[in-house]
């Protein structure tokens, strides 16, 4: 047996984090960044003001002793220490101060808080003072760096006969600060705290709407949306609760025409479109398989809201029956065809029973006349058809017609003047001939039979189907009640008949499916009455740009 391969161990790939959990880190680290700057803000700013209050202090109390008379008495005494050592201890308790120096001009102390440094010289600046000026500064002294202020002592003669200097060390400063700077630690970490919960809480909701995926991957759902819905075969258009246009992929572009309009950012009812279509979209209840016809195709509509909660916006496909509808017209020709063609075998098997019983009875001369007659109308019909039209789609359309014709008791009739030698225009095809043509003798043959009586003589239908160096012209004649004036723009309206009304897509389709073939091959449809309705399409042999006016009266 083969040695069985070891399984390969599992790659443990790294899960990228979320963007809430990004956008968590980035704004704790900004809340963070933010309190520490304002902390620092806040320790530099009350350092800089007690550091000033500690400079009011010095030089309030020193100009105090300064100007009191048991000092500028005790200056002129033998022993100047006597007297000052317990005042200045007095006044360094009073006044909250690290220490109270008194000395002479030399700068040979009379008082210190350290009895040993008595008599010996002051640590610091005194030229200053000795000029008569009262100063500060922050000094390194036997007791430590301290902020001080050094003042001259005068005499009543107003002559510098000592100097004062009181000093608050350092070391007592960053004790009045260490609580300040601990109350707005804790502040800073309140502040921190509170940022971070409401961070928290912000993407916590972030990650729910975003289900816990990270940027990268947004962007590639991003990505994968767009391809998917420009890629689908169906259109698909989104509109927002206004009506405007928020995604119109390629498909829908393509079926609406609209590749060179752009939709996103338009209200749908600007876009040029049929009215029928602009209508069934914005109306207040959805559209289910509503068949519509725009420029060059037919489509099949389907509206649905977006969400189940507010009103968001309106959800449009679109999808292309054009094909479907012309693979049904033909469909119903072949139909008509089959119908025909049973009809005319019954009519067949009638005239042969009528000829065997003439045969039967001896009648040999009355059978040969009659067979004769049938066989010659049904001939003639058929030698006028081939002889003028030598495109064997049109030839085969045009006799299965006359059979459908027939067997509802209306006369079809090729004009003299048909005539179809050359070739038909390169860009039209066999399924738009068939459409325009049938649907053109269709509607004549239900105009004919409901305007029977109106007119002497039995319903008629004259078909004129003729080319020449320019165009391929179709003429089809009725003997019905014809086309009221204000009714001629509305004939090629999907869904306008003056029919009885049928199944959905039975009535008002036919004559909207010519005039979108008409369009589609650069031609036009034109109206006339005489006595009946004639409709006229003209085809040019050169395929010019599609008019918006493809329908015109005469």
């Amino acid at each position: 047996m083969p040695a069985r391969t070891a399984p390969r161990p599992r790659r443990r790939h790294r899960v990228a984090r979320s963007l809430a959990g990004q956008l968590f880190a980035v704004q704790v680290l900004i809340v963070t960044l933010v309190v520490a700057g304002c902390a620092v803000l806040a320790y530099v700013l009350t350092s800089d003001r007690a550091e000033q209050a500690a400079e009011r202090q010095v030089v309030a109390t020193a100009t105090t002793v300064a100007d009191a008379p048991t000092v500028v008495q005790a200056v002129g005494e033998p022993d100047p220490t006597a007297v000052l050592q317990p005042y200045a201890l007095r006044v360094t308790r009073d006044a909250d101060v690290d220490f109270v120096t008194i000395m002479d001009t030399h700068g040979l102390r009379w008082t210190h808080p350290d009895r040993a440094e008595i008599g010996r010289h002051f640590l610091g600046h005194i030229g200053p003072a000795l000029a008569g000026r009262t100063f500060t500064e922050t000094y390194t002294g036997t007791l430590g760096p301290s902020v001080r202020a050094v003042t001259p002592v005068r005499d009543a003669r107003g002559e510098v006969v000592a100097l004062v200097s009181v000093g608050i060390t350092v070391r007592q400063l960053s004790g009045q600060l260490r609580g300040a700077i601990t109350a707005l630690v804790a502040v800073a970490v309140a502040a921190l705290a509170l940022g971070g919960l409401g961070t928290w809480l912000a993407n916590r909701r972030l990650r729910r709407h975003t289900h816990g995926m990270g940027a990268a991957e947004l962007s590639h759902l991003y990505e994968y949306h767009q391809a998917t819905l420009h890629s689908v075969r169906e259109g698909l258009v989104l509109l927002d609760r206004a009506g405007t246009v928020v995604l119109c992929n390629d498909a829908a572009r393509d079926l609406l025409a609209l590749d060179d309009d752009p939709a996103e950012g338009r209200p749908f009812a600007d876009l040029d479109l049929p009215e029928p279509l602009r209508a069934a979209v914005a109306g207040p209840e959805p559209v289910r398989d509503q068949l519509h016809l725009t420029a060059e195709r037919v489509v099949v509509v389907n509206t649905s809201p977006i969400g189940d909660g507010p009103d968001l916006g309106t959800v449009v496909t679109l999808r292309d029956h054009t094909e479907l509808q012309a693979l049904s017209g033909e469909l119903d020709s072949v139909r008509g065809f089959a119908e025909a063609l049973g009809a005319q075998a019954h009519e067949a098997a009638n005239r042969l029973h009528a000829v065997v019983s003439l045969i039967e009875t001896g009648r040999h001369r009355q059978a040969v006349d009659f067979a004769t007659a049938e066989l010659e109308l049904a001939q003639q019909l058929t030698d006028r058809v081939v002889g003028a039209v030598n495109e064997p789609v049109l030839a085969a359309l045009l006799l299965g017609k006359a059979a459908q014709a027939a067997e509802r008791g209306v006369d079809l009739v090729l004009t003299q003047e048909s005539r179809i030698d050359d070739a038909l225009p390169e860009q039209l095809s066999a399924r738009d001939l068939v459409t325009l043509l049938g649907n053109l003798i269709d509607n004549a043959l239900d105009a004919a039979i409901e305007g029977a009586g109106e007119h002497d003589g039995p319903p008629t239908v004259t078909v004129t189907a003729r080319t020449d160096a320019r165009e391929l012209l179709l003429r089809v004649a009725d003997t019905g009640r014809g086309i009221e004036p204000d009714a001629v723009e509305r004939i090629f309206e999907r869904g306008w008949s003056t029919k009885q009304p049928g199944p959905a897509g039975a009535r008002g389709v036919g004559l909207a499916l010519v005039a979108q073939a008409a369009r589609r091959n650069g031609g036009r449809v034109e109206v006339g009455r005489a006595p009946g309705a004639v409709l006229t399409v003209h085809i040019p042999f050169q395929r010019s740009p599609l008019a918006r006016d493809a329908v015109g009266a005469r």
